[in-house]
């Protein structure tokens, strides 16, 4: 089975669903203590987009428990990730004050507007169920093999949506480097940096490079899933030859919201894999981090998004989210003291 982690500010002071079966589980969303910063190696951005401090993990505004979506033309794909979406506080702040639209470049289109639009209709709505018409109706101009009826992974639901924000909020602007592409309001929620390291073998020689995610696919299948051994041209010694090398992949710069997906579904026969992972409700990144001292960078879990089937094929998503106090009566907790899953 496929999991979804995402991971960001902590969600104290909340209270969580029972998620029955974890092999079926396909999501599962969390929130970060700290904000992120420039990594030590990487260049800093030439231009700020939007302004960090005006990012706010918690909910500004108190809110009732939102709108239902009517499932119908095989769309739980699209529902549970726009459920998953719609409860992530520093998203749902920014499109609650309708910034984007009094401000938008785009012309037609412009998938940030669409969510705008489906934000405040869901959480305006309390207690009644309503069709997502505002992204159904686009949403071949989200990924254009989707075909509404047809049933889709919302994994790739998932990052083609955010893709989309994240083109939206780039659109209208050129001429920026890399690490100022990573200062709009999405890639500073979603975004983080992964660190390549290949080490030779011979010279012990390290290279490095960095390439900016927006979510982080794990193979579920072996337990060490950050490095491996191959054969690598060492060009940055005076080996300049074939030799083993390790490389090894970090995360240098820890995302607001981390979405990690386990991959449960195989390459080429499109079955699930069943293996039980265990996680608790709060994450400590730090020992995966490239930097691996100094305080716990904790990660509180927030919401889990479930494929239900035997295959990629066919089955039926539906998620779980976390609320806040804004939502429902609460025992106060600490990322610390929640109980697992």
């Amino acid at each position: 089975m496929l999991k979804l982690v995402v991971l960001g500010a902590p969600v104290e002071n909340s209270t969580f669903l029972h998620v029955p079966s974890r092999n079926n589980i396909v999501s599962s969303l969390f929130k970060c203590r700290f904000p992120a910063v420039v990594a030590e190696g990487m260049a800093p951005p030439q231009r700020i987009l939007f302004p960090p401090e005006n990012i706010y993990m918690d909910w500004q505004q108190r809110w009732r428990a939102g709108a239902g979506l009517h499932n119908s033309d095989n769309t739980c794909f699209l529902n549970s990730v726009l459920q998953c979406l719609t409860y992530t506080p520093p998203l749902a702040n920014y499109l609650l004050s309708r910034e984007h639209s009094r401000s938008c470049r785009q012309q037609g289109f412009c998938v940030m507007c669409r969510m705008e639009n489906h934000v405040n209709t869901v959480l305006r709505s309390s207690g009644k169920v309503i069709y997502p018409s505002a992204v159904i109706s686009v949403l071949t101009l989200i990924g254009e093999h989707f075909q509404l009826g047809v049933q889709e992974d919302a994994h790739e639901f998932l990052r083609y949506t955010i893709d989309a924000m994240q083109r939206a909020c780039l659109s209208g602007i050129s001429d920026l480097d890399t690490s100022s592409e990573s200062t709009t309001i999405i890639h500073q929620i979603f975004g983080g940096f992964l660190r390549s390291r290949v080490t030779c073998s011979s010279c012990k020689v390290a290279s490095d490079s960095y390439e900016a995610f927006l979510d982080i696919p794990l193979d579920i299948k072996v337990r060490e899933l950050v490095a491996f051994q191959h054969l690598a041209l060492c060009l940055v010694s005076r080996c300049n030859k074939k030799v083993a090398a390790s490389k090894r992949f970090t995360i240098h710069r820890a995302p607001k919201v981390l979405t990690v997906c386990l991959k449960r579904f195989e390459d080429f026969t499109g079955g699930k894999i069943d293996k039980v992972v265990k996680y608790s409700n709060c994450l400590d990144l730090r020992p995966y981090m490239s930097q691996t001292d100094g305080e716990p960078l904790f990660y509180s879990l927030y919401a889990v998004l479930v494929h239900s089937g035997n295959s990629c094929h066919s089955g039926h998503y539906f998620c779980y989210t976390k609320v806040k106090s804004n939502f429902l009566p609460h025992t106060r907790k600490t990322c610390a003291e929640e109980d697992k899953l």
